[in-house]
């Protein structure tokens, strides 16, 4: 009976078939004729010709309706569209992009993929040989294809791969014309492969060929097919090296050798030796300096042949360093070392993952300034040029194969019974020991799909072996635990001993060298620490930690405590490096970042994929500031009125290669001595300038004083004393803040002017009007609050509604919204809560000088029960300013855990657009994500204190306020608000959107159209819940938690002014 089609299953959904006449993996390097050229690394003068640019290009919705013959030589293409390569389709014009999260966007029937829904690439690009390459060996190199391809030369074809972040490689010597003849290369690309199952990472679905394509070059007679560059450290500052090599013969009668030189970065032979290709050579170098991703020095290792008359170079830096397991936990040259990482996709907002080269080295050296020390490459081998960089920038890096399929634990879930599913929701262990080997029945524990997995591993470690800044192998991520994991670490540690494996899912660590956890909690990871005692032999890295949604992460210092303080904590990596929005046009022709459903792809994650340190466009976010301060490589321990005791939280060096300089107030004040000589993980103390800090009227105020807010700062800058390979003599890479008072103290003045306080109707009923010298306040006794304030005739309330509001009230955040806290806000009205007035009471005390008003009420939303029984009191003062005292008791059965804020909210005029602040700056700040920014006096023009996340959601606060003012540059007009009993939690915010109008929007773009062009939103408050990282992770923490519990009473004092 026929059957179609006719190559039932085709390749592409045939797991027997993964790839076809692909050369065995090797690492990556380039071949060259000149050993100068090859010294120095000169690309453009390697033996390989690039065909990335413009290519022919045909979009079909499957590979049966996609032109027939198009690769034949004689097939016109002509009135084919062009595309860019590397490039992706969709972002060509071409289908769309897709974004899910754990969500396969097929239907799931592995290996099996739909005939007719598997969008199609046709590719076709023309060259000729260069003289050079004449009469030479030629291949053909495919550095990334997305998902899985054939290719033909010349009308035939050639092979077939998959595994979409991974190299393919054909030899295509008997195909090529040369003379000056035109070839014709042609390539179909599919969308979709069984692979496609094993490559569910939560990142954008993109199609096509999206890494470097070349044309390679070696001789005929013999050539260096592969080598394996191993190195050794000692502590006797002993190097070794050694090298294996793998020569292929095109004679048999050929004995090729091949000349190992060892050079130091600048240049300078140390070493050389010959080998036969059936020798390791080994190379000890007394002496040596090593590689640390501190200290990343580099040597280069030059190997050489003859073949064919013709001498070739293969130039490979090497790093000295040895890895290992030792007392349980991981050592570089036998200190143990702490992860400060974060984890990296391949992003651009123009490009997908066909990442310019240029913004691959911002990513890294933005990485290196925010003291960020190790990256996960999340969660494929990367582009060969990251390795390179990280090698030379210094990196620890933990390089993961091309493996996620945490799709199949969705499908398990919904296979659950009403009350499985119930169960599992209460208990987060048990659903892992119930789903997870579930789950991996499909692939993962699955023996048919055996060779599919071995092959990644195989693919990631023979590419990258060579390279001293990976010292971690990774088995994939989020692929459950089966035999298919074990039989890749079998593979692994067949090729490389040096390095040890990570897997995080293998839960009990059979087929990893280490524990590994993402977003479990501090208290979770430290009982782990404590459960072994000194007795373990694995130690827990974090693979991801701190979720970096929209606004956070918070609490990233409670984590960082916890990986100081228990030596089996080897930290971890933030999750993740940048959000992946791709910039696209709304139809009113607006520029955007664009996230899961913005193109109608469904089913879709939403803005799951913008959760990076960075924005879109790479540029850091308050959480970047906020972890480079909680890594940073310098810490105070405490102080004395004349020492201040640092720690040095380097894994290797002193920090003799620092400065430090301190500021008082903000003012530069010279120049302090670091001690000489402070080993990583030391503490010392810095001699303090009290001498001078005295004459300039100051004291130290030492850590066990009980004091009163701190309203001065001495500052100590660490910078950098010389010029990096990242930066510039200088460049700050740590701070220090302690608290200074001056000697003496400001006096209160009294006051003696009369206020005149008289009842009258409004609007709003009865109304009390409240005169002094400069102000009148016009107070509703109805509503319980300020309906007017004039200051010299002007008015400063936008509206009448505009005097100080209670109000609980923020946008959520993405932390708030996925959190349980965040459905308890919007189950409970929390943002529709207001001030119900029960009764007004007023006097005028102090002999005239004071009017006081007393508002009884309650704060509550509608439909429940909760509330908080609330006492406002406003005094009015003689002098122009005013005092509201609040108390708060939380009552009732339907009471939200924890409220988002206790503040007052009031709509100003908007000519007041300068604020000026004593408190946290200049950037954003919340009690959970304060530690970037330091104590001072700050100012900034209104707009610039919002912070305009890529989801639009609450941001631009600041936190450890004392006061804050508003002014207006073009009037004598201006407004301040004090805090009377400050402390770590009072906060300014000043906006010019409506919390409503935030949550409705949601790109930027919109909430741009809803600005507010008629007054200025001013938010006071004494109290505010912190962010913690909720959307994918713990909930903020209790200590930084807003309690709205039964009981649960709130007092706070402003003054305004």
């Amino acid at each position: 009976m026929p059957s179609f089609p006719v190559d039932n299953p085709p390749d592409w959904s045939n797991l027997q078939v993964i790839h076809r006449n692909t050369l065995k993996p090797r690492a990556s390097f380039d071949l060259y004729t000149s050993k100068s050229a090859a010294l120095a690394r000169d690309a453009t003068q390697a033996c390989f010709v690039s065909l990335n640019g413009t290519w022919r290009f045909h979009h079909a919705a499957h590979p049966f309706v996609a032109p027939e013959g198009f690769h034949d030589i004689s097939f016109d293409s002509a009135q084919w569209s062009e595309i860019q390569v590397p490039g992706h389709w969709q972002l060509q014009g071409y289908g769309y992009p897709h974004y899910t999260n754990v969500n396969y966007p097929i239907p799931v029937n592995p290996p099996h993929i739909s005939l007719n829904d598997n969008e199609t690439g046709s590719y076709i690009r023309e060259f000729r040989l260069p003289e050079s390459f004449e009469g030479q060996r030629i291949h053909l190199r495919f550095e990334g294809v997305d998902s899985a391809f054939h290719v033909f030369v010349n009308g035939t074809e050639v092979g077939y791969s998959q595994g979409s972040r991974n190299p393919s490689e054909f030899d295509i010597t008997s195909l090529v014309l040369d003379g000056g003849q035109t070839n014709k290369l042609a390539v179909r690309v599919y969308r979709w492969s069984d692979g496609t199952y094993i490559e569910d990472q939560d990142q954008w679905w993109l199609s096509g060929i999206f890494r470097d394509v070349n044309l390679l070059a070696f001789p005929t007679d013999s050539y260096l097919r592969d080598f394996h560059a191993r190195t050794t450290f000692s502590k006797d500052r002993m190097g070794t090296l050694s090298v294996d090599v793998d020569m292929v013969s095109g004679n048999e009668q050929s004995t090729s050798r091949v000349t190992i030189e060892l050079f130091d970065s600048e240049g300078h032979k140390i070493h050389s030796s010959l080998i036969a290709t059936s020798e390791t050579a080994q190379i000890v170098q007394p002496n040596a300096r090593p590689w640390t991703a501190e200290s990343p020095y580099l040597y280069t290792v030059l190997l050489s042949f003859n073949s064919s008359g013709i001498t070739y170079y293969v130039p490979q830096r090497i790093g000295f360093r040895t890895v290992a397991i030792q007392n349980g936990l991981i050592c570089v040259n036998g200190t143990p070392i702490m992860f400060k990482g974060v984890n990296r996709h391949e992003h651009d907002p123009r490009h997908g993952r066909a990442v310019p080269f240029e913004r691959l080295k911002h990513d890294l050296l933005l990485m290196k300034r925010n003291n960020v020390n190790a990256i996960r490459t999340s969660h494929y081998p990367n582009h060969p040029a990251f390795y390179d960089l990280a090698d030379e920038l210094g990196f620890w890096v933990m390089d993961e194969a091309d493996l996620e399929c945490h799709g199949f634990e969705r499908v398990e879930r919904m296979s659950l019974s009403r009350d499985e599913k119930f169960e599992l929701g209460k208990d987060n262990e048990l659903r892992k020991s119930v789903l997870e080997p579930r789950a991996a029945k499909w692939t993962s524990d699955n023996p048919e799909w055996e060779e599919a997995y071995v092959d990644r591993a195989r693919q990631l470690v023979e590419r990258d072996k060579n390279h001293p800044s990976i010292i971690i192998w990774s088995l994939g991520n989020e692929a459950f635990y089966g035999r298919n994991h074990a039989a890749m670490y079998t593979a692994i540690k067949e090729l490389d001993t040096s390095r040890p494996v990570h897997y995080e899912q293998d839960r009990e660590a059979a087929s990893a060298d280490m524990f590994s956890v993402m977003y479990n909690s501090v208290e979770d990871i430290t009982n782990f620490a404590i459960s072994e005692g000194d007795n373990f032999t694995k130690p827990l890295v974090m693979c991801e930690f701190v979720h970096a949604m929209g606004n956070g992460p918070g609490g990233i210092r409670e984590y960082m405590g916890a990986f100081y303080k228990y030596r089996r904590l080897q930290g971890g990596f933030v999750w993740e490096w940048a959000n992946h929005g791709l910039l696209t046009q709304s139809k009113d022709g607006v520029w955007y970042f664009a996230y899961g459903g913005d193109f109608g792809d469904i089913p879709n994650d939403g803005n799951f994929v913008m959760d990076g340190l960075c924005d879109s466009e790479h540029n850091p976010t308050p959480g970047l500031h906020e972890y480079k301060k909680a890594i940073e490589p310098v810490q105070v321990i405490d102080w004395t009125s004349d020492i201040i005791r640092i720690i040095n939280r380097y894994d290797f060096s002193t920090l003799d290669h620092l400065k430090a300089r301190w500021s008082l107030n903000g003012k530069d004040q010279g120049n302090l001595d670091i001690p000489g000589n402070i080993q990583a993980g030391d503490k010392a103390g810095m001699a303090l300038p009290s001498a001078t800090l005295k004459e300039l009227g100051y004291k130290v105020v030492l850590p066990e004083q009980p004091t009163k807010a701190h309203e001065h700062s001495l500052t100590v800058s660490f910078v950098l004393a010389d010029d990096t390979n990242w930066e510039k003599a200088g460049f700050e890479v740590a701070w220090l803040q302690i608290p200074v008072v001056p000697v003496t103290r400001n006096t209160v003045p009294t006051l003696s002017d009369v206020l005149t306080t008289r009842q009258s109707r409004d609007e709003f009923g009865s109304s009390l009007v409240i005169e002094g010298t400069e102000t009148i306040w016009t107070f509703s006794l109805a509503r319980g609050t300020i309906s007017s304030w004039k200051k010299d005739g002007t008015e400063l309330l936008a509206s009448s509604l505009g005097g100080p509001r209670l109000d609980f009230a923020r946008a959520m955040t993405d932390n708030d919204r996925l959190a349980d806290y965040g459905k308890e806000w919007a189950e409970r009205w929390v943002s529709l809560a207001k001030l119900g007035v029960f009764r007004t009471d007023w006097e005028t005390i102090e002999s005239g000088t004071k009017t006081k008003v007393a508002v009884h009420g309650r704060v509550a939303g509608p439909v429940l029960d909760w509330q908080a029984d609330t006492t406002l009191t406003y005094t009015f003062l003689s002098n122009g300013t005013f005092v509201v005292q609040g108390n708060l008791e939380f009552k009732g059965y339907t009471l939200p855990s924890v409220i988002p804020r206790i503040g007052l909210t009031l709509e100003l005029c908007p000519t007041l657009t300068t604020a000026t602040w004593l408190g946290r700056g200049p950037g954003e700040s919340y009690r959970d994500t304060k530690l970037s920014q330091r104590f001072g006096v700050w100012s900034a023009n209104v707009g610039e204190l919002w912070t305009d996340y890529e989801y639009p959601q609450e941001g631009g606060n600041r936190t450890d306020v004392r006061w804050a003012q508003l002014s207006s540059p073009s009037q004598n007009l201006s407004l301040k608000a004090t805090f009377d009993t400050p402390h770590s939690n009072t906060s300014f915010h000043v906006s010019k959107y409506r919390v409503e109008d935030v949550e409705a929007a949601k790109h930027p773009y919109e909430l741009h159209g809803m600005i507010l062009e008629d007054r200025v939103l001013l938010r006071v408050d004494p109290f505010h819940h912190g962010i913690g990282t909720g959307s994918c992770g713990p909930p903020t923490l209790p200590q930084h938690s807003l309690s709205s519990e039964l009981g649960t009473k709130y007092n706070f004092q402003v003054t305004f002014g």
